[in-house]
């Protein structure tokens, strides 16, 4: 049976051992995110989400990259650990997912509607991030886990020359996901009284 809704969305978390194994075929998990991209909420029906599927060897492509940025700013010393997080979390799993916004749409929205000019580029973060969280649900609800990383600026240029994107994509995040090797630990939570109030 189908998990309900509220039931996903509390399942969801963010898993750090990953395999590279499929728990779903590739045209699956395709299926699964051109349906977010298209279905996820975007203000004023916008559409600025970009997104890129890296599988196989581009999957792989993506972390070298990220490891060939980092090297030339992390301290030698301190590299190691960095390198070992990279290929054990990420580089680790069977794909990644990258997120883009489209800068033209969004600076096009800002000219034809100027008296909400400053909000658009903050809605597109927002519908960003719904979409990440909409994939990220139903990757988690397809057998996979998956966790969302942010090594952006620091790798745009190399990611846009490797698989030309459009200048006009900025990136927004990477979505390293593959099969779980570990369930993720307790998660604590604040109290709800100082995160949520009703008025009648």
């Amino acid at each position: 049976m189908a998990k309900d809704f509220l039931t996903a969305v509390q399942e969801r978390r963010t898993y750090y051992a990953l395999s590279p194994e499929a728990t779903v075929s590739d045209e699956r998990i395709q299926e699964v995110i051109e349906h977010a991209v298209k279905f996820t909420p975007s203000a004023f029906n916008s559409q600025t989400a970009r997104v890129v599927l890296l599988l196989g060897k581009n999957h792989t492509k993506l972390w070298e990259i990220t490891k060939d940025t980092l090297r030339k700013i992390v301290p030698a010393a301190n590299f190691a650990t960095t390198e070992n997080k990279i290929d054990s979390c990420f580089l680790s799993g069977y794909g990644s997912i990258l997120f883009f916004e489209e800068q033209n749409i969004v600076k096009g929205m800002q000219e034809k509607f100027p008296t909400y000019a400053d909000n658009f580029p903050i809605w597109s973060l927002q519908s960003s991030g719904m979409l990440q969280f909409v994939i990220w649900t139903a990757l988690e609800m397809e057998g996979f886990g998956a966790s969302l990383q942010h090594y952006n600026p620091l790798i745009d240029e190399a990611v846009q020359s490797e698989w030309n994107i459009p200048a006009a994509w900025k990136l927004i995040a990477q979505m390293p996901f593959g099969k779980p090797l570990a369930l993720p630990g307790d998660k604590e939570f604040m109290p709800m009284e100082e995160r949520f109030k009703v008025f009648k």
